[in-house]
């Protein structure tokens, strides 16, 4: 059973940092691209960061500079630093992979979220 589980979330004031960890079980970790995605109220889902199996990684333009998505494939665990934090990144953050074995090819696997609140 593959588990995503999101932590380090938290209320920060503008400028301040915090750093996000999604700890994965049931998948082979270093065959999986790994996703950040954040939703604030009213709005719809959106990519924050990605990071490849190889390393790779891809950024919305609004944090580009700001976060930093990283992997310890000896963890199986993804990582967002976020730093210069803005009001505007508020929302809570999913963890998110596909998968990748022959009976799963494509399919979503979500974790429950960690809430980023950033007071102005």
């Amino acid at each position: 059973q593959v588990q995503l589980v999101e932590s380090g979330g938290g209320l920060v004031q503008a400028g301040g940092s915090l750093r996000l960890s999604c700890a994965a079980s049931g998948i082979i970790f270093s065959l999986n691209a790994m996703v950040w995605y954040r939703q604030s109220p009213g709005k719809q889902r959106e990519l924050v960061a990605q990071v490849t199996t190889g390393g790779s990684t891809v950024y919305t333009d609004s944090v580009k500079g700001r976060f930093t998505i990283s992997r310890d494939n000896t963890k199986n665990t993804v990582y967002l630093q976020m730093n210069s934090l803005k009001p505007e990144d508020t929302a809570v953050y999913y963890c998110h992979t596909k998968g990748v074995a022959p009976t799963v090819y494509g399919r979503d696997y979500w974790g429950k979220g960690t809430l980023v609140t950033v007071s102005s």
